[in-house]
């Protein structure tokens, strides 16, 4: 495909024909991963595929029921690690450390760029995948699953496999909604109804269709999409909720010696 294509032809797949992908064009995928820039070349993540069915329903609860997560043959979940780096540290009488939040986020960054560059691969052969934002938020419970050692954290995770669908693809917010130049420019509140526009609209008209999603709003008396987002997706109490889970896995895991 064109890269521009890929691209922009970007869809989460969630229903996947029941196909496997070649372990030739896996490995193709996973390449492409590897080669993704990396802070210090240090490549501070590991990638996990999971194929085993068993598995993968152990991992449906973890990654909150999402039927992707059993239906497509492939699950890659992307961890920061930096638990390989410090034993080859400690085979050459190196000082090991790497065991603070910096060294978290250096190997969170370095595991999603990577697992963009498997994605942009995958979608390129014709693949689709559908990004699990429960990896990070689940991240004990998957961690345990996936038998992670110290210094490892799944970050980021998709389902991948053939599409067994064609959604219509998702709006964006418009270019200049997004990209500052030299400095940020704070947004005024004319620019904020003009760059969520077409947002408002078309995440509201999509709720609207789909009964399921029509009756829970309705049931909730939410009157937008900023209320949909707020109330019934992403509530303030879910998100403490997460992210005390990934505190504690964070310091569990060995990454939050700071003093």
């Amino acid at each position: 495909m064109e890269f521009n294509d890929v691209i922009h032809g970007h869809r989460s797949i969630r229903e996947y024909e029941d196909r496997e992908v070649s372990q030739e064009l896996l490995d193709q995928i996973l390449d492409a991963g590897i080669r993704a820039s990396s802070s210090g070349n240090m490549q501070s993540y590991s990638i996990v595929v999971t194929k085993d069915k068993e598995l993968k329903k152990k991992l449906y609860s973890a990654h909150m029921e999402q039927s992707m997560v059993v239906d497509a043959p492939i699950l890659l979940t992307f961890c920061a690690d930096f638990n390989r780096m410090r034993k080859w540290l400690s085979l050459n009488d190196a000082p090991v450390h790497f065991d603070n939040f910096m060294s978290f986020m250096i190997g969170a960054i370095d595991a999603t760029l990577a697992a963009q560059n498997c994605a942009l691969a995958a979608e390129n052969a014709g693949l689709g995948i559908c990004y699990m934002g429960s990896t990070l938020a689940n991240c004990d419970q998957i961690g345990e699953l996936l038998k992670l050692p110290p210094n490892v954290v799944p970050v980021v995770g998709y389902s991948l496999g053939y599409p067994a669908e064609n959604p219509a693809q998702r709006d964006r917010l418009p270019n200049h909604g997004i990209v500052h130049y030299d400095q940020y420019r704070d947004y005024s509140d004319e620019d904020i109804h003009e760059i969520y526009k077409e947002r408002d609209e078309k995440g509201w008209k999509r709720y609207m269709d789909i009964p399921k999603l029509k009756e829970m709003t309705e049931q909730l008396g939410l009157k937008n999409l900023a209320q949909i987002y707020t109330i019934a997706k992403y509530t303030k109490e879910s998100h403490h909720e997460f992210s005390q889970t990934v505190l504690n896995y964070l310091k569990s895991q060995n990454f939050m010696k700071n003093e």
